[in-house]
């Protein structure tokens, strides 16, 4: 069996046992096959209908699922139940892999229902040596979709035939504000939706991405998260990166403060090609880049030395982030509109602590003043 064949079987397909083609990884690759891939392909165990292989992917999953477990191993082909599977083992992986970082401290896990229909699993971690505040959110909602958020669909191009529509969505949204300034925020979601028509008809799409904002620019650290997003990206597409990249910078901007919110990434909404089991691939490669992009960064910086007056610019500009949460974020309006919201979990995002200084402007030619020019003029980093 070719490694290309068990590659495609292990990330997009979810049918095949891998034991005997793992055992032969190495004659098959030929060379020595990288940690981190080997390391996915050993939590990526699949499973066949009726086995207990499902219990080795629950093993990695920071709490049971929404969706009953017979109803996953049963409908596994079905694109719902593969979204939640996915997000599940991608909050795993995070969770875990910031709590070894991270030391002592452990998520918070909040496994919540919504009487509408669905619910979500919320893990904070708080306070901590390193991370200040991390959240790392999934959820998988249904019930029908109240003529606001139809309305913003419709708006969107969306051709939705009717007001009260039945809906399903799942994602995975997380973001991250470390305790060092010298660390930046990380912010990453990636959906999937499905609505019924009033005519029996269905339309589903994916949306997401993942968007760094430092509190002090290190261009070696940008340069390699962009890198780590272009490579996902291109395994899709030549074009997607650039494409998605443009996206992210002119979504990120504060409008009434003329500057972006970071220094971007990647983002993308509504995308329906080249198919839906292409689009699932595209979506699954870049909720998997999240954590190579991000994590060493995180090490390389999180004891660095600080002063109060470095404390107090990062405070600045996470005021600057709540601004954009709370005013122009699509995903936060429609966790708002959507009856039953859970509003502590749509909330996870803003920061403990942040402040507002009535017409800051930080002193030309410091090093806040040299990220505040990147901020306004957004720059290409590859």
């Amino acid at each position: 069996m070719s490694f290309t064949t068990i590659l495609s079987f292990t990330l997009y397909r979810g049918r095949v046992f891998l034991k005997n083609a793992q055992k032969h990884r190495f004659k098959v690759l030929g060379v020595g096959i990288g940690s981190s891939l080997l390391g996915y392909l050993n939590s990526c165990k699949v499973y066949a209908k009726g086995r207990t292989d499902l219990n080795d992917l629950k093993a990695g999953w920071m709490a049971e699922p929404l969706t009953d477990i017979n109803t996953l191993d049963q409908e596994s082909d079905d694109m719902k139940r593969r979204m939640e599977m996915m997000i599940m083992r991608i909050q795993g992986d995070i969770c875990r892999s910031f709590e070894r970082i991270e030391g002592k401290r452990k998520f918070l896990v909040d496994r919540w229902e919504r009487k509408e229909g669905g619910g979500g699993i919320t893990c904070v971690l708080q306070d901590g040596e390193v991370f200040e505040k991390a959240g790392v959110n999934i959820s998988v909602v249904y019930g029908k979709l109240p003529p606001a958020a139809v309305q913003q669909m419709k708006s969107r191009g969306k051709n939705l035939v009717g007001t009260e529509l039945p809906f399903f969505a799942a994602g995975i949204s997380s973001v991250v504000h470390p305790k060092n300034p010298h660390v930046p925020t990380v912010h990453f979601n990636y959906r999937y939706f499905e609505v019924t028509c009033e005519d029996g008809s269905k339309q589903w799409w994916f949306g997401g991405g993942t968007d760094l904002t430092p509190y002090y620019l290190d261009t070696q650290d940008v340069k390699h998260f962009h890198q780590t997003l272009k490579t996902a990206c291109d395994k899709h597409g030549q074009d997607l990166y650039k494409r998605y990249k443009k996206w992210c910078d002119e979504y990120f901007y504060i409008t009434h403060r003329g500057e972006c919110r970071g220094v971007g990434g990647i983002f993308f909404d509504d995308v329906e090609e080249p198919n839906q089991e292409g689009a699932f691939r595209f979506v699954t490669s870049c909720a998997e880049s999240v954590l190579p992009s991000y994590a060493p960064i995180v090490r390389k910086h999180k004891d660095d030395a600080y002063t109060a007056a470095e404390r107090q610019w990062q405070l600045l500009r996470r005021g600057r982030y709540v601004e954009f949460n709370l005013i122009y974020d699509r995903g936060t309006k429609f966790g708002l509109y959507t009856p039953g919201a859970r509003y502590e979990s749509i909330l996870m995002s803003l920061p403990l602590t942040a402040r507002w200084e009535y017409c800051h402007a930080p002193e030309k030619g410091s090093r806040e003043d040299e990220l505040m020019k990147i901020l306004k003029n957004p720059k290409e980093w590859l």
